[in-house]
């Protein structure tokens, strides 16, 4: 049957009309037109670490670029999900620690190993300044065989500089089991500035850090810092 260019016409717009997306959608499908996914970012890390009170060790980390959550917690003992209490009394053989998420594309674990070092005292055996017992020992629990490599490199370093005099106490062990203590004590410098700047003042820390050191502790700002007409004593913790 003959067809006029009018009727022709039509039915090539009709055509455009409703079969063209369904042409250029099966087209786009094929495997040629199929475009590479972006590759997922790098996985996050995980870095432990023991320097006494972990309500001071969060501050330091909680700052580095990089980092993306800090917790404090207890590790290195023999008790399940132990409490304050069971850990501060000695019982547990576990030391408060804080454990360190980052994102080592932004920060380096070396790094994070020279914040560690600035703000402990590694001459002191079984204790972190006015906290004493095995619970306040410190340490690094790595967890895996380059953290492990560099916690032992570095330790090594600080020992042939002999700038301490004495033997490095801190110990460098695999990482075991971590229990994340109370929520009362997560972020404890933030939920409770006065009474967190009162027993760090007390406890002696700033002043040991700056006489190991030189300077402000890495990591901490001049805020966390209260002045010596403060009380002297360091407030109990609970």
């Amino acid at each position: 049957m003959n067809r006029s260019p009018k009727s022709l016409g039509l039915a090539a717009l009709f055509f455009s009309l409703f079969f063209s997306p369904f042409i250029a959608t099966y087209a786009g499908s094929s495997s040629e037109e199929e475009t590479v996914p972006p590759r997922a970012s790098q996985e996050l890390a995980v870095a432990t670490f023991a320097g006494g009170c972990f309500w001071c060790m969060e501050p330091p980390f909680d700052r580095i670029e990089g980092v993306v959550s800090t917790t404090s917690g207890y590790s290195g003992g023999h008790k399940e999900n132990p409490t304050y209490h069971e850990v501060s009394s000695g019982g547990t053989g576990h030391a408060e620690v804080v454990q360190v998420v980052y994102d080592p594309s932004k920060v380096r674990y070396a790094e994070l190993l020279d914040v560690f070092w600035h703000n402990i005292d590694p001459t002191a055996r079984d204790r972190q300044f006015c906290d004493a017992g095995h619970q306040y020992r410190s340490g690094v629990f790595y967890h895996t065989p380059e953290q492990e490599h560099l916690a032992e490199e570095s330790k090594s370093k600080l020992e042939a500089s002999g700038r301490f005099g004495s033997e490095i106490a801190t110990q460098i062990e695999a990482a075991s089991a971590f229990w994340p203590a109370e929520e009362y004590h997560q972020d404890y410098y933030m939920k409770n500035p006065l009474r967190y700047k009162y027993y760090r003042h007390g406890c002696g820390r700033d002043a040991r850090l700056e006489k190991l050191w030189g300077g402000a502790p890495s990591g901490t700002s001049s805020s966390e810092s209260v002045s010596a007409t403060q009380p002297a004593s360091p407030e109990r913790r609970h």
